[in-house]
């Protein structure tokens, strides 16, 4: 299973986003995880499609934007013409249905994610129209959160079913996620990984990037 790195932005120096996208870039992250927060769908308020806008134009790595917001059908467009190249929405929001055709119109890839509250049953109905699931190991709104284990089983059943109907799905993990944790996530199905903390305030990220990329503690 080839492992990929997303190193999120949430655990970046916002003095110099650019620098640090960069850096990632450099360090060999395969995509960079983009956080956007509306202080609504989760606590935190972080970035609008501007700031990812800008980014665009320093950095090579795939976009990954994960939209925590209330009415991501409303902003999916300005965020596929920022440069997003994976948009990812919340199985929680009523208007996620329809955010999801909207992607899969504007042909890039879409992904739909469970809070830990929320059964993975919420994702099945949508399966076959998925590039990527998403599931939280945390509650999001924040970073540098423990990995909650008990969400293992999702990415479980989420293998399983893509392995059964012989579907080319990723599988995401976001909260809580180094060298110690990753590992779990591997060995129970997930082949994406975002990690904040351990990267970014890692002192050599190349090395941790190529640390939880081995799926080894």
């Amino acid at each position: 299973m080839n492992i990929q790195i997303a190193p999120s932005i949430l655990s970046a120096d916002f003095a110099c986003l650019g620098q640090e996208a960069r850096r990632m870039e450099l360090a060999g992250a395969d995509l960079l995880h983009i956080d956007v927060m509306d202080g609504h769908f989760v606590p935190n308020i972080t970035i609008g499609a501007p700031v990812v806008y800008c980014l665009r134009k320093v950095t090579k790595l795939p976009f990954d934007v994960h939209l925590m917001i209330s009415e991501p059908d409303r902003y999916v467009d300005a965020f596929v013409d920022a440069g997003a190249n994976m948009v990812t929405v919340h199985a929680e929001c009523p208007s996620a249905d329809e955010a999801l055709k909207q992607l899969r119109h504007r042909g890039v890839k879409c992904a739909l994610s469970v809070k830990p509250g929320t059964p993975v049953d919420a994702v099945y109905p949508y399966l076959d129209k998925l590039d990527m699931v998403l599931v939280m190991t945390v509650e999001p709104g924040f970073g540098g959160q423990s990995f909650m284990t008990d969400m293992l089983p999702k990415i479980r059943t989420l293998r399983q079913w893509a392995d059964q109907f012989g579907l080319p799905l990723d599988i995401q993990v976001d909260g809580g996620v180094d060298v110690n944790t990753a590992p779990l996530a591997i060995a129970a199905g997930a082949n994406i990984l975002v990690a904040g903390t351990a990267v970014f305030y890692s002192d050599d990220p190349k090395a941790t990037i190529r640390k939880l990329r081995s799926g080894r503690a």
